[in-house]
């Protein structure tokens, strides 16, 4: 399997050693890359995407990143090139560390699916006029606190504080600004109550050790280094803004989701189908496996894919903080979006169409009749 990884010096084969735990990704810098790169990208449907058969390689990016775990399991486990190989289409694989070179791989046609943040793909799609991506998925929900400095007991202790979030205009930042906002606490690009600092979450966990900043509104297992690493306190588990209205499930909004080049999936709709059967599989391994062994797997791919592995203890933190499932728990897309205008970090669009759960349909399909078959 070939593999390629992107970093800031541009994509390099190996594996290489660059921590890339950073996740977090920008959704000003997306819709930019989006309004760039989507513009050729046809809609299914229309002219050159009618289906071919397999493709010959499905191209795969992800993150070395605990939150794209199904990505981390799936490659190590050779659950995605079991199903790919049964039509004779090989995987070749790309890890990011951030999401718009991602985006930007994705919609110039570099990559042909990818494990991305909501928020991310919410911008690539809306930028795009609905042609950059479709959302096939879930992957990974919840897994995100803000985590604070002792003495902070309360929202409006952070006044004249300083926080730090992964990326300006990721997802992290805007579920950020859209608390403080509603404890009475406005923020905008130059300041406010509260200082917000995008910054790597490797870099935050050193500043906030050496008491530059007062907290961070993180993903996991970042939030978990903060609190068991440098002594932390949680001030907010985001699962508790999440009440079920939208999605239908409370206390999950959505981490990671797997997408899909809409060009790549009218031509190879078996291929794609493939994959969400990979995908599944992935799934079930990790909710379905001793403990022992998905802290194995992890720790292990991690180390090869992002240069180090995470203590046990913060491993097994960030795992009981996050769920693992397919459901891209579509319903809190337009919430999201509706965040980042307020936060003045998007513009209004239309979602329609941004998520289509066909292929995963498909792929629980052919899942179950397998093993039916194989009972």
């Amino acid at each position: 399997m070939d593999t390629i990884r992107y970093t800031a010096d541009g994509p390099q084969r190996g594996p290489g050693r660059r921590a890339l735990l950073a996740g977090g990704t920008g959704l000003l810098g997306l819709l930019v890359l989006g309004a760039a790169a989507t513009t050729t990208v046809p809609r299914p449907g229309t002219a050159g995407t009618a289906p071919t058969g397999p493709a010959a390689t499905l191209r795969l990016g992800f993150f070395a990143n605990l939150t794209h775990a199904p990505a981390l399991v799936g490659t190590a486990k050779g659950l995605f090139a079991a199903e790919l190989g049964g039509s004779g289409t090989s995987l070749a694989t790309s890890v990011f560390g951030a999401g718009p070179a991602a985006v930007e791989a994705l919609n110039a046609g570099a990559i042909d699916a990818a494990y991305l943040g909501p928020n991310p793909a919410i911008a690539a799609f809306a930028s795009s006029g609905g042609a950059g991506l479709r959302v096939l998925a879930g992957a990974a929900a919840g897994g995100a606190q803000l985590v604070v400095r002792a003495g902070i007991a309360e929202a409006a202790a952070l006044r004249g504080t300083t926080l730090a979030t992964p990326q300006l205009g990721g997802t992290q930042d805007v579920a950020l600004r859209t608390w403080l906002a509603a404890q009475g606490l406005e923020t905008d690009l130059r300041g406010g109550a509260v200082a917000i600092t995008p910054t790597s979450n490797a870099q935050s966990l050193e500043l906030f050790r050496a008491g530059k900043i007062d907290g961070a509104w993180l993903p996991e297992p970042w939030a978990s280094r903060l609190v068991l690493e440098a002594g932390a306190m949680v001030l907010l588990d985001e699962a508790e803004l999440w009440d079920g209205t939208e999605t239908g499930a409370p206390g999950l909004f959505p981490t990671t989701v797997l997408a899909v080049s809409p060009d790549f999936a009218a031509r190879h709709p078996r291929t794609v189908e493939a994959l969400l059967r990979g995908h599944l599989a992935a799934l079930d391994w990790i909710n379905t496996a001793r403990e022992a062994d998905v802290l194995a797997v992890l720790n292990a791919r991690l180390a090869e894919t992002a240069g180090a592995p995470l203590a046990t203890d913060v491993l097994a933190r960030a795992l009981g903080k996050l769920e693992f499932t397919a459901d891209p728990l579509a319903g809190a897309y337009p919430r999201l979006l509706e965040n980042a205008v307020a936060a003045s970090l998007a513009e209004p669009a239309s979602l329609d169409g941004l998520v289509d759960t066909s292929f995963l349909e498909a792929a629980r399909a052919a899942s179950t009749t397998q093993v039916g078959a194989g009972a």
